[in-house]
């Protein structure tokens, strides 16, 4: 069982894998799915996820994809508020807005958001301060680099303990500014500065993580290494994302970062009655 997740003084429930259901509210996402500037597009895909089984919805504004480039605090804000104000205010899981910037985080936590899914595990500290303020929920995770330059070579000596020690540090730095262990999540960071044979390493052995004694997201969705794998365009990668995800979780993964909820839900449903099953019967 994965350890307890505290989101505003509540446990999030993990006795069984959930998913975090993926709005991107931006113009150049990887996956071909930015909803930026369409806001009816962006809330009907919101209430359908949720609809469909999603146990978070995570809401980004600024695409992360490789080789992308960050964009203005101020623009990162007017592609996320209108939206998140009315998700907040509408539907009844939680709402994670995926952000490194402070103010951004500030803004989302004012409006009702309880998660922040901070890429750069709480770079910058202030987001540290805020989520410890706000008792909410927060991802660490890791990434080599800056995606605009992290799939330059990456380069590990030993991928699993280097991502463990950076995880490691992280969760002790938020914890000096507040946060309490049982409000974080860790993400490997699939896809982050990592080769192929990086990431299947991570997912081969992604119960090594659990030595960290937090729940273990991981984000999967159509990702670049599936193409690599299959040939396969991004629109192609839904069969490859679904075996990724059930061995992630057969291997310690409990919440899943995806655009295809309703097929993920389905897939883990008979995954998770394969590795609950009473072998005695």
């Amino acid at each position: 069982m994965a350890p307890a997740w505290l989101i505003k003084d509540k446990i999030f429930d993990l006795t069984r894998p959930r998913i975090m259901g993926i709005l991107n509210l931006t113009p150049d996402s990887f996956s071909g799915d930015g909803f930026y500037p369409d806001r009816n597009k962006a809330l009907e895909r919101a209430f359908l996820m949720e609809e469909e089984g999603a146990d978070i919805i995570d809401i980004g504004a600024v695409s992360t994809r490789p080789g992308s480039s960050p964009v203005s605090e101020e623009e990162e804000i007017g592609r996320l508020m209108p939206v998140l104000e009315e998700i907040c205010a509408k539907i009844r899981i939680p709402v994670s807005v995926d952000t490194c910037n402070a103010k951004v985080a500030d803004e989302a936590l004012k409006t009702g958001a309880v998660i922040i899914n901070d890429i750069t595990a709480g770079k910058d500290r202030r987001i540290l301060g805020l989520v410890a303020k706000n008792k909410a929920g927060l991802v660490l995770m890791h990434m080599r680099g800056i995606p605009a330059t992290m799939q330059e070579n990456p380069f590990y000596r030993d991928v699993i303990s280097e991502i463990s020690q950076f995880l490691a540090e992280k969760i002790i730095a938020a914890k000096k500014y507040g946060v309490s262990e049982e409000q974080i999540v860790i993400d490997p960071g699939i896809g982050f500065g990592k080769t192929l044979e990086h990431n299947l390493t991570i997912l081969k052995k992604l119960d090594d993580f659990s030595k960290l004694s937090r729940p273990i997201l991981v984000g999967l969705s159509r990702k670049g290494f599936i193409g690599k794998i299959t040939g396969l365009g991004v629109d192609e990668r839904l069969e490859g994302t679904i075996a990724a995800i059930v061995a992630a979780y057969l291997s310690g993964g409990i919440i899943f970062r995806v655009h295809d909820v309703k097929e993920v839900k389905r897939a883990l449903a008979i995954a998770e009655a394969i590795k609950n099953a009473n072998p005695g019967n």
